[in-house]
């Protein structure tokens, strides 16, 4: 529950009914409801597929509806633009930010709309004094001249929802605000949002982080397969019970996996490396059918651990072995052709090729393998390929042929994992397989890492998800500052024990098999 108090009105602030949508062999939304209150904060959750971000781009104007009404304060209105929308009042803070790094935070938060004397000469004086009073009505310390590229995300996330809040938003909309925050960056959202809340003004807030909820939200939404499930109070509905509306079946939140009597021989070996930046000395073994995973907190070199692993990076010490034999690995390419596969924390810009589709995306780790004589590619066999990795891992996709922008984020992710399938790697790192995916999507992450242990892959999973770390894996090591402090089997973990480990760097770390 929120921490204020927040009165309600018979009128809704904003009110849709019947919103329908549709693309080309896709029904996105089908006769949706939403009913947001004055001066309450309300949770839109789905899974991905589920329509939400289609029903905020209806909201802000970027697509139009087939079908449905929407009012305001009561009133039917058009959202034909997201200029229209945002002198209605409503704005969105999508998860990629879009701001402008070499301007100043004052810039970004009045582009195009600067004061100037006579209409000709722009006034920094007066823009600056305007950007203090809106940031203090925020309650945010920030410099008005700063450049916004100096700013950490959470702080650039401050700069968008001031600027959203600078044409005089009531209704605030955000999109997995916190995926990239830390914990003290997300209580400041949460601060800055109460303020925003008020007798007149509301937000929706969409989210994957179920712990979020009860913190921050009055009610919650469920959307599941582009339809209305319900609307529940956030004090009187568990955890469970919103999963189960949002996937429309039972999932076990606190299941730990089954842990294999016997394990496969070693299949990677890391010893002694170091990067002359950050990693100290890292030495591990993974076995054929282990899910080996990686907790600590940000920065503490999981990712860099990865990147050094499959040559993204460069050593200055130690040795990684595969299947017992020395390998020289200087670049992914190599990485790959030794049997690692890496699926990246970064699914948008190093996992998938947005702008291509489904089928060539699969393919690409491999094309070797389709090439035929002069250099052809046996597109049919690709397609074949595609379709048995299209079943196998259930992707929501119209065809081969789709472009991959067009999925929805987790699947996504099963495209990226696809290709790695297809190249058959001995090993596989995945590095926050499931960030930005909703919870059924992840269930279905996790059942095909299992999978894939109980084929015999090595597997390592790195996730900033202490639950999920839990959930996954057979033994989990802990990171901090460069440096590994501990590995733990997974009956001994909990997680005050990973994050004692990954909050203080000893010379002696623990070791649990």
């Amino acid at each position: 529950m929120a921490d204020a108090a927040r009165g309600t009105s018979e009128t809704p602030l904003l009110e849709v009914r019947g919103a329908t949508k549709r693309f080309p062999g896709v029904l996105a939304l089908d006769d949706v409801q939403l009913e947001l209150r004055k001066g309450e904060v309300l949770a839109l959750v789905g899974e991905n597929g589920a329509g939400k971000s289609t029903l905020m781009k209806l909201l802000s104007g970027i697509y139009t509806p087939d079908a449905g009404e929407f009012r305001l304060d009561g009133e039917p209105v058009e959202f034909t633009s997201p200029k229209q929308a945002q002198e209605l009042g409503i704005s969105i803070i999508h998860q990629e930010l879009n701001l402008m790094p070499d301007l100043t935070v004052a810039q970004n938060i009045f582009i195009g709309r600067e004061p100037r004397w006579g209409g000709w000469v722009l006034s920094e004086r007066a823009l600056n004094a305007a950007t203090r009073k809106l940031l203090a009505r925020l309650h945010l310390n920030l410099e008005p001249t700063r450049l916004v590229g100096s700013l950490s995300i959470a702080q650039q996330q401050m700069v968008e929802i001031a600027k959203a809040l600078s044409y005089n938003a009531r209704v605030l909309i955000l999109d997995e605000p916190t995926a990239a925050l830390n914990d003290g960056e997300v209580e400041a959202l949460f601060d800055m949002l109460r303020h925003f809340v008020s007798p007149s003004t509301a937000a929706v807030y969409i989210s994957h982080r179920m712990q979020e909820l009860a913190r921050i939200s009055d009610r919650i939404t469920v959307l599941r397969d582009g339809q209305y499930v319900g609307t529940v109070e956030t004090a009187d509905a568990s955890t469970q019970t919103i999963i189960s509306m949002m996937v429309g079946r039972k999932i076990a939140v606190d299941r730990r996996p089954d842990v294999p009597e016997r394990l496969g021989p070693t299949v990677l070996s890391v010893e002694g490396l170091s990067t002359r930046d950050l990693l100290d000395d890292i030495s591990f073994d993974l076995r054929g059918g282990e899910i080996l995973g990686f907790a600590g907190l940000m920065g503490a070199g999981r990712t860099e651990l990865a990147r050094a692993i499959i040559g993204a990076d460069r050593t200055t010490a130690g040795t990684i072995k595969v299947h017992g034999e020395d390998v020289a690995i200087h670049r992914p390419s190599q990485a790959a052709a030794a049997g690692i596969g890496y699926l990246s924390e970064d699914r948008k810009k190093l996992g998938v090729l947005v702008d291509r589709n489904v089928r060539e995306n699969v393919a690409i780790s491999s094309l070797s393998r389709f090439a035929r004589a002069a250099g052809v590619v046996d597109t049919r066999a690709i397609d074949a390929v595609t379709r048995v990795q299209i079943e196998t891992l259930r992707i929501k996709t119209p065809s081969t042929t789709q472009l991959v922008k067009y999925l929805s984020g987790g699947n996504q992710q099963k495209v990226a994992i696809a290709k790695w399938l297809v190249r058959d790697c001995d090993i596989l790192i995945f590095d926050e397989p499931t960030r930005g995916i909703d919870v059924g999507a992840k269930e279905e992450i996790y059942a095909l890492v299992e999978s894939l242990a109980a084929k015999g892959k090595g597997i390592m999973v790195i996730s900033s998800d202490l639950p999920e770390v839990l959930r996954m894996s057979h033994r989990i090591a802990v990171m901090c500052e460069g440096s590994l402090t501990g590995i733990l089997a997974n009956a001994d973990a909990t997680q005050e024990k990973l994050m004692e480990l990954a909050t203080f760097r000893s010379d002696e770390s623990v070791v649990s098999q």
